[in-house]
């Protein structure tokens, strides 16, 4: 089933999309720079991991009609279904000093996927549970060839959101010296969260086989877009 863009850069200004998880961490100000409208669409899972939860998945593309590459990313925001539920407290934990020191204890990579760079290439994204300093729990999802680490932080979603979701994970990039226009960005990519460790799943759902689960992608970008992007799928065996 594919993701129906619900807004673009002209709706956005006409009505802006309310922030699914306005209390959680803040992104840094920088001024808007202008550049291309953003294209979205994509693809959504959710099958069994072999115990008693699941592993859910996303598939997704970026592009801009014209061609050129895609505006870069603030922030994301991942919506799970109101049946979802994360187990990140039952799970080891990986933190950035582990992480630096390829030294992730067993039973804390909670997922995976590709990358795919504009114009071209790709690499193999991990992705770990983790909690922070303040005990915040999150999802650290790192493109290890690249040296990328984007630490996701998981927030109850706000209304009008409620209705459908109720976990959100909050991803944000920090500004950096390189302009906004110019920061690489990806085209693509494949992600599953999802994984057992010590009888535990890491992802549940009360949804039965058979059952429609929600997904949806809150994004900001550098020039201001913001778009809601929604989906479903079907839970498979």
């Amino acid at each position: 089933m594919h993701f129906a863009v619900t807004s673009l850069l002209v709706t956005a200004l006409a009505c802006p999309i309310p922030d699914p998880a306005p209390e959680g961490r803040q992104v840094p100000y920088e001024p808007d720079v202008a550049g291309p409208v953003n294209l979205e669409a994509g693809t959504a899972s959710v099958v069994s991991d072999g115990g008693q939860g699941v592993v859910l998945g996303l598939d997704a593309k970026r592009w801009t009609e014209s061609g050129e590459k895609p505006a870069a990313p603030r922030r994301f925001v991942f919506l799970f279904d109101s049946s979802v539920r994360f187990n990140a407290a039952t799970f080891p934990t990986c933190d950035r000093t582990q992480l630096d020191r390829q030294a992730c204890p067993e039973g804390s990579r909670v997922g995976g996927g590709r990358a795919e760079f504009y114009p071209s290439g790709s690499a193999e994204v991990v992705v770990y549970n983790t909690k922070y300093a303040d005990g915040t729990r999150g999802m650290l999802i790192t493109i290890p060839a690249v040296g990328t680490v984007l630490e996701n932080t998981f927030e109850k979603v706000s209304r009008p959101y409620r209705d459908r979701y109720t976990q959100a994970s909050d991803e944000i990039f920090p500004p950096s010296t390189v302009p906004p226009q110019d920061r690489p960005v990806t085209q693509g990519f494949a992600i599953t969260f999802g994984g057992t460790h010590g009888g535990r799943s890491f992802v549940e759902t009360t949804t039965p086989v058979g059952g429609t689960v929600k997904f949806g992608v809150y994004s900001e970008y550098v020039t201001g877009q913001r778009t809601l992007t929604e989906t479903t799928a079907t839970r498979t065996g």
